[in-house]
């Protein structure tokens, strides 16, 4: 009876303790047992009802380890293993067995089960001791067993009842982990050092996992159980519909390939993530990891030195001297001539050694783990920092943006929209619309660009589809009336408007090379070209507004030269301008506006934004740092340019239409209908104009810090109180809003 008692606890059964369930074949796929079905032999009668309820108390720790053993020997299995292609294929998916007929491999219920196994192994040793105490000495057996084995009825019920957890639910990867490190927080010192055990073997698979993923950039998660999962992985899976997916993939470019790696190739997995790692720290080590693919696995032009990297700019070499790193620059400029490694080795060696004091730990202490995630963080940010920043000379292409996207180059620009005024009078053709627009591009580049603007040919003009219908009899008098006058006096103010419309769909593309498509993403670019539309209309508004009265002027001069002898023309040509001096006042106050929306704009927000910008530059030395910076200088040249109120912007848009429009019908001055179009563009342009400084001038807006420049620009708009004397008809407060004719007579 002792032998049989004894070989129970081990999980075999015979004559005197039975299993209920013997019948079942028992086989590492046989599901665990959600019941203890260890029993004593009921034909059994010469054993004390007290007895029996301790022996079958005993013997269900037997049913515990079998099951327990049973759990460990199917997760350290590896059978699943066949070859190399079945484990992961060139795109990362899971193999077809994992998918289907088999359960799902796990490196962390491998793990878990490695650390049973070393619980189990100091139970069978209590077994043994106890069979040899009892063998050597007559004493109580009971008794004897009882207290030999009493720490484990406090150790294996509850593995038990985790195990049967994992199975049931399927909990594996972070999962697991969360479920243990929950587990952990008992009261029963012996249970929670167990746990605690369970627990380190467990973080032991996530410590090589995340040493593979910041040290050499690869994702080593063939089970998807990590918490950063691979994107295309995903895509890959679940594109059973689609199997040219993995050709395409195939056919990435190494610059394609790392620009989808940096912004859509990796990704938290919610589900994976523990939850006492926290949602910042996981961001620090998706950054970590993809800094370090894009550090190991550079472009091959960049390589091979294709690429020209100016040197270090003159602000960084002052900043790292001042500070003692002489030596830091130094090193920068021979990497940079002799093509190193971008991630030194020794900077490896440092992050290994802080992941493996965290390996050697018996316990995992969050705030050593945050710490250490965030210096292994640092160092990819420095390191790529150092790569964007000084040798792909960051601040340069920043520079250019400004140049061509802000419209800082206003000498191109302007001789650009001088060339291609006339085009742009006429409404855009669909098909040769861009290349009819690239003559004057071209000719204003090389009339105003040097050839030392090594930035000019990354930028390139597009118009996109353009969706207008243009009428076959309108194109025909555009033409006419183009051809009869040489300056297109005669164009019609409903394909005035087209024309608007269709120009303003201008936008430029600036070509990103290896590893700024990092820092210049499509959002960061779409953002450069919406201010980019917006400051071209606004200069395009201003030079019409510029043009028009030289033109007019040098008609009324040529005229009067050439009549000045003939009285009664004279006297038409002179009651004519008589008509016309209220819509002159009126140019000048379009003119005025324009004027001072563009110098805000231009020199207010653009440059005081660039100034704060180049401080930031200057002074950080993390990428993700810059990342920040100059995405809160978008957003400021956004939103105190106001494209991001929609009010403002319409009625700025509204303003520069009325503008435009003006400008045509004041050239085309013989059509007997054009005063009375005159007076009511000038009414909508007042009020308008009313309506935009009665929004500019609001507490809201006017005293909040998204515009602090904007109390200048009002100060300069409202010279001797005009925007405010002709508001208060807008707001009906003091007097009846002024008519259009008094407001010019005041002026």
């Amino acid at each position: 009876m002792l032998h049989e008692l004894l070989l129970s606890l081990l999980g075999y059964t015979g004559d005197l303790i039975i299993d209920i369930k013997e019948s079942e074949h028992l086989s590492s796929q046989t599901p665990i047992s959600d019941e203890c079905t260890f029993k004593l032999a009921p034909d059994i009668n010469f054993i004390d009802p007290s007895d029996r309820e301790l022996i079958e108390r005993i013997i269900a720790l037997g049913f515990y380890y079998r099951e327990l053993d049973r759990f460990s020997e199917k997760s350290r299995n590896l059978s699943w293993i066949r070859s190399s292609n079945e484990i992961e294929n060139p795109f990362g998916t899971v193999s077809d067995m994992s998918k289907g007929k088999r359960e799902n491999p796990s490196v962390y219920r491998r793990a878990l089960a490695n650390g049973i196994v070393e619980i189990l192994s100091v139970y069978r040793s209590a077994v043994l001791h106890i069979e040899q105490l009892l063998l050597s000495e007559t004493i109580p057996i009971l008794a004897t067993v009882t207290q030999c084995l009493n720490k484990f009825f406090s150790l294996l019920p509850p593995l038990y009842k985790l195990i049967l957890e994992i199975e049931r639910d399927d909990i594996r990867g972070g999962q697991l982990l969360n479920l243990l490190h929950k587990r952990h927080h008992c009261g029963v010192p012996e249970l929670q050092t167990c746990i605690q055990r369970l627990l380190w073997h467990g973080h032991q698979v996530m410590y090589n996992q995340l040493a593979s993923w910041v040290i050499y950039g690869i994702l080593q998660d063939q089970h998807g159980e990590f918490f950063i999962r691979s994107q295309e992985a995903r895509d890959v899976e679940n594109s059973s519909s689609h199997p040219d997916i993995s050709e395409k993939l195939a056919r990435l470019s190494t610059d394609d390939a790392s620009l989808s790696d940096w912004h859509l190739g990796f990704h938290i997995c919610l589900d994976m993530l523990p939850e006492y790692i926290p949602m910042r720290v996981a961001e620090s080590i998706l950054f970590a990891g993809k800094a370090v693919r894009v550090l190991r696995n550079p472009s091959p032009s960049f390589q091979s030195g294709d690429a020209v990297y100016p040197q270090m700019p003159k602000s960084f070499q002052t900043r790292h001297e001042l500070a003692g790193q002489s030596q830091f620059r130094r090193e920068t400029v021979i990497n940079m001539g002799m093509g190193e490694d971008l991630l030194p080795q020794s900077e490896a060696d440092k992050i290994e050694a802080m992941l493996l004091d965290l390996k050697e730990s018996s316990e995992f202490h969050k705030r050593s783990f945050e710490y250490a995630v965030d210096s292994i963080q640092g160092i990819a940010a420095s390191h790529l920092w150092q790569l964007v920043v000084v040798r792909a000379d960051l601040n340069g292409h920043l520079r250019a943006l400004k140049d061509y996207f802000l419209l800082a180059k206003g000498d191109f620009f302007q001789c650009f929209l001088e060339e291609s005024r006339q085009l742009m009078r006429l409404p855009p053709r669909q098909s040769t619309a861009e290349a009819d627009l690239m003559v004057p591009f071209q000719l204003a580049a090389l009339k105003t660009i040097g050839e030392e603007d090594k930035y000019f040919s990354k930028v390139s003009l597009r118009i996109p589809s353009l969706g207008i219908t243009v009428k076959s009899s309108q194109l025909d008098l555009q033409k006419a009336t183009s051809s009869t006058d040489g300056v297109g006096a005669s164009i019609s103010s409903a394909s005035s408007e087209m024309s608007s419309e269709g120009w303003d769909g201008i936008t430029l593309e600036y070509s990103v090379d290896w590893p700024l498509h990092l820092f210049f993403t499509q959002e960061v670019l779409s953002k450069y070209l919406k201010v980019f539309q917006y400051l071209l209309r606004l200069k395009r508004t201003q030079m019409e507004l510029e043009k028009l009265w030289a033109s007019v002027m040098h008609q009324y001069h040529t005229g009067f030269a050439k009549h000045r002898n003939d009285r009664d023309k004279c006297s038409i040509t002179h009651e004519k301008r008589q008509r016309l001096r209220p819509m002159w006042q009126v140019r000048e106050h379009m003119a005025f506006l324009i004027r001072n929306l563009q110098f805000y704009i231009q020199v207010d927000v653009i440059e005081s934004q660039w100034n704060i910008l180049q401080t930031h530059i200057e002074e950080s030395h993390d990428f993700t740092e810059l990342v920040g910076f100059h995405q809160e200088y978008l957003s400021a040249l956004i939103s105190q340019s106001f494209l991001d109120i929609g009010s403002v912007s319409r009625i700025l848009d509204g303003i520069m239409k009325l503008c435009l429009q003006f400008c045509w019908n004041i050239e085309n001055q013989d059509n007997s209908s054009n005063t009375s179009e005159l007076e009511h563009i000038a009414e909508e342009f007042n009020k308008k104009s009313n309506s935009l400084y009665t929004i500019l001038r609001s507490s809201r807006l006017a005293g909040s810090q998204r515009a602090p420049f904007l109390r200048r620009f009002i100060l300069r708009l409202n010279l001797n109180s005009f925007f405010e004397a002709t508001a208060r008809g807008v707001l009906n407060v003091v007097r009846p809003r002024p008519t259009t004719l008094s407001v010019l007579n005041q002026h």
